[in-house]
């Protein structure tokens, strides 16, 4: 078996790298070509953790995997990562579990370029400006994902903590200069939204975390952090005000995304603009943005042929680089 920190998949992969596979993933998953079961979740009693188990099996990529994954949300005042999870590769010729590695940076990795595909396949070419809400383990890929996919001026971040924000601008500054944007710490949510072309919300907020009146025409918005049903980090008025929605699973969204279960339920909004999957989009079977002034709105809960593809390129790349310890 292969075991694979993260140090070692940084010494042979990349975000860009993850933004291909997660692509493919997408792509796949539309096509009816990956098996993935809805993901096992446990609550437990007081709401404040949650247990994961993610299979998936692709037998066109010759890729099976399974993630296994604990999301905390209080971890960060303990000084421990909110996730906590690793996947394990198997070869599928005989079943043998060949790998495992960092679940946490695997799920960063692909969490990031779902965010990253949406936003080069949905948002307008000429953006200069990135709002990234909520600073933490999830936010770097995040916000590297938004660079990947449009050439920014200026993204300006924010969280409940100032200072944490503050930290998370200072050191993503340093992290990704060669993109060339100005990282900045912004004090509120609304102040970052305004005027952005290209928003992700990364919390676990069970409140919305910006005022959606003030998302400008043409902007393209990301919910990464409403992964329960109880969690709505994204105000209805924006909902209300976007002309498409798109998911990378929709009947993973709305078996599990407060974001979208929370207004249905209320009728404040109805199914008239979901269009469907981001994966259907690759594959040329759904319409993309159509102008400029659209307001696009992406909803991920995180399906698991983005662990899939990406666990089996990372594996690919370690072995071919002889990267990680042998177990």
């Amino acid at each position: 078996m292969l075991l694979l920190k993260k140090a070692d998949i940084q010494k042979c992969y990349t975000l860009k790298d993850a933004m291909a596979a997660v692509t493919e993933a997408f792509r796949l998953f539309s096509k009816g070509e990956v098996e993935v079961p809805l993901r096992t979740q446990i609550v437990n009693r007081q709401q404040t953790g949650s247990y994961l188990c993610m299979p998936a099996f692709c037998e066109s990529a010759d890729a099976a995997c399974v993630k296994v994954l604990d999301m905390f949300p209080d971890n960060p005042k303990q000084n421990l990562p909110t996730i906590n999870a690793q996947v394990l590769t198997i070869d599928t010729n005989t079943g043998v579990i060949n790998g495992m590695m960092d679940g946490n940076y695997v799920t960063q990795l692909r969490t990031g370029a779902a965010s990253g595909v949406a936003f080069q396949n949905l948002a307008r070419q000429n953006c200069t400006k990135g709002a990234v809400i909520g600073t933490g383990g999830q936010a770097a890929t995040q916000l590297e994902a938004m660079l990947n996919a449009r050439k920014l001026e200026l993204v300006e971040v924010s969280d409940r903590d100032y200072p944490r924000a503050q930290e998370f601008a200072q050191a993503m500054s340093e992290q990704l200069a060669d993109y060339g944007a100005k990282i900045v710490a912004v004090p509120t949510a609304d102040e970052a939204v305004r005027d952005a072309d290209l928003i992700i919300s990364v919390t676990s907020s069970t409140q919305p975390v910006y005022d959606g009146k003030l998302v400008k025409a043409g902007a393209t918005v990301s919910g990464v952090g409403a992964y329960q049903p109880q969690m709505q980090e994204t105000p209805v008025e924006l909902l209300q005000r976007t002309d498409k929605i798109y998911f990378d699973s929709q009947e993973a969204v709305l078996a599990e995304s407060g974001d979208l279960i929370i207004p249905l339920k209320q009728k404040t909004i109805n199914q008239d603009k979901f269009v469907g999957d981001l994966g259907q989009v690759i594959s040329g079977d759904l319409p993309a943005r159509e102008n400029d002034q659209e307001i696009i709105f992406f909803e991920t809960v995180g399906i698991a042929a983005q662990d899939l593809l990406t666990a089996k390129s990372i594996y690919d790349r370690a072995l071919a680089a002889n990267v990680g310890m042998q177990w």
